[in-house]
């Protein structure tokens, strides 16, 4: 077993070349002994799909993903008015079991499928097939390909571009898909049935007027934007997103977004500054990692101006070993709760030769139990993407 997750981590260890060895061992502890417990957990698991919890409130149907916006609380001077916004502070009552179904179906297949590269045992590939088939194929328990009703706000609309936010939860699972693919273990039915679905998807986030909105935006929701389209063109071979996406990156969200000192302003400007930078960097990352090339590393991408995803990491960076020292305000919820094991620590300490990265990623939570940071939190298995 040692054997294999320490070839998993060879590229790792080469790079960051000055970890020491016991650092490197403890990389690798860490992630064998949590994902495969938490593997063998999931190999028991039935498939839960939305279609298990009604969404009253909805306008769509039981194969319509509904959430409702985070921060949208009832009018306390109309109650029975619209709700109104309150920027940062999530709403607890708001309907989320869709969402939060989706992210279980994410850990579960991000788990199996990081079991099976460690174990090549076929019994976790087989426990991801039956729930991709539940969630994207079967006809009384599928998902439908869009997200017309996503981010409602009661009184105010049905469904929001903003919505699109939420199925950053699937990329794990484009991303397992296009693993297993590579592993030839796969049955020709759910490839074909899976890529048409991403397919599908990736068509509506690009054509629909909700899905355009968040394309164009200017912040977190633009990045995550294509950070998903990215994983799940790679997933499906739309080389025309992929082409798009790196165009976007490097033209509109690297320049657009990042200060000169390498922060973000429109995420240090909301009632969340740290969460929210850890989040958009962490997105950042994801498409670096998604998108790089031999040809065209995003990683050693560079502005004309000295923006890059290295002086993101740089200046975040001194606040995740100590985040005392954030000259920022405090998050108005879940301050305490960050930072964790962020993938932009293992992503860029793996490809920009960083061992100290390395090092303050190894010893973060990397099994977070706190909704709010799961739900900030959408790469959590390492081991399907390096």
């Amino acid at each position: 077993m040692r054997k294999s997750i320490l070839w998993f981590f060879m590229p790792l260890f080469c790079l960051c070349a000055c970890v020491a060895e016991k650092k490197g061992s403890i990389v690798a502890d860490t992630l064998e002994h949590g994902v495969l417990q938490q593997a063998s957990e999931n190999l028991t698991k039935k498939p839960i799909t939305i279609t298990s919890f009604i969404a009253e409130r909805s306008q769509g149907d039981k194969h319509d993903f509904y959430s409702e916006g985070d921060y949208w609380w009832p009018d306390s001077t109309n109650l029975s008015g619209p709700y109104v916004r309150r920027d940062g502070q999530t709403n607890p009552d708001n309907f989320v079991a869709h969402r939060k179904a989706m992210i279980e179906f994410s850990s579960v297949v991000g788990n199996l499928t990081s079991a099976y590269l460690l174990t090549k045992d076929r019994k976790y590939a087989d426990a991801v097939i039956a729930h991709v088939r539940a969630w994207f194929m079967d006809k009384e328990t599928y998902m439908r390909p869009a997200l017309l009703y996503a981010q409602a706000i009661k009184g105010v609309v049905t469904g929001r571009g903003i919505g699109i936010i939420d199925t950053v939860h699937l990329m794990e699972v484009a991303q397992s898909l296009y693993k297993l693919e590579e592993e030839d273990v796969l049955p020709e039915d759910v490839v074909e049935g899976t890529k048409k679905w991403f397919s599908d998807y990736l068509k509506w986030i690009s054509t629909h007027p909700y899905g355009q909105d968040e394309m164009k935006a200017k912040n977190n929701h633009g990045t995550c934007w294509v950070m998903q389209a990215a994983v799940f063109a790679k997933y499906v071979g739309d080389e025309t997103i992929l082409s798009y996406c790196r165009t976007r990156y490097t033209n509109d969200l690297l320049p657009r977004q990042m200060a000169d000192d390498g922060s973000f302003p429109l995420e240090l400007a909301r009632t969340k500054p740290y969460g929210y930078s850890l989040f958009n960097l962490d997105a950042m990352a994801t498409i670096c990692q998604t998108l790089s090339t031999s040809e065209d590393n995003l990683w050693r991408y560079e502005t004309s101006d000295g923006k890059s995803i290295g002086k993101g990491i740089d200046f975040i960076y001194p606040y995740v070993v100590d985040k005392n020292s954030w000259p920022y305000a405090h998050d108005v919820m879940y301050w305490e709760e960050w930072p964790v094991a962020h993938p932009f620590l293992i992503f860029g300490g793996v490809n920009l030769n960083n061992s100290d990265w390395v090092a303050t990623w190894a010893k973060l939570d990397h099994f977070p139990q706190v909704d709010e940071v799961v739900r900030n939190l959408p790469v959590r298995n390492p081991l399907i993407w390096l």
